[in-house]
């Protein structure tokens, strides 16, 4: 029998958080926030402390975005590689968007962290 691509998790959890990612990146990167506020932006109490940071903070995430939801978009068709059951798929392509979050979280709090010492 046939596999639809809507069955294959690996692929559409990928595939979607990468295109999620990289329009969040383009958006942040064309219309950053100009002032620290609670709504709209990178919004860590390290990017929120001053101005300087803040705006660092916004340049910095915006191409962090951008790259992870490239490389999550190639990953995403590892799903096409292997005949992977559908939980197994599943909890792979959700494990790698947690991850992907928190390597976004750690490399720009990291690069904040280097610039204002």
């Amino acid at each position: 029998m046939e596999k639809l691509i809507t069955d294959n998790h690996l692929f559409i959890i990928c595939f979607g958080f990468g295109i999620v990612s990289i329009i969040a990146g383009l958006i942040m990167r064309k219309f950053p926030p100009k002032k620290i506020n609670a709504l709209y932006g990178y919004r860590t109490s390290s990017s929120m402390k001053n101005q300087e940071r803040w705006d660092f903070a916004q340049f910095y995430s915006s191409k962090e975005m951008i790259k992870i939801g490239l490389i999550n978009i190639v990953v995403s068709f590892i799903g096409f590689l292997d005949n992977l059951t559908g939980t197994i798929s599943m909890i792979l392509g959700l494990t790698i968007m947690i991850l992907s979050i928190i390597v976004l979280l750690f490399r720009v709090e990291n690069s904040i962290k280097k610039k204002f010492k």
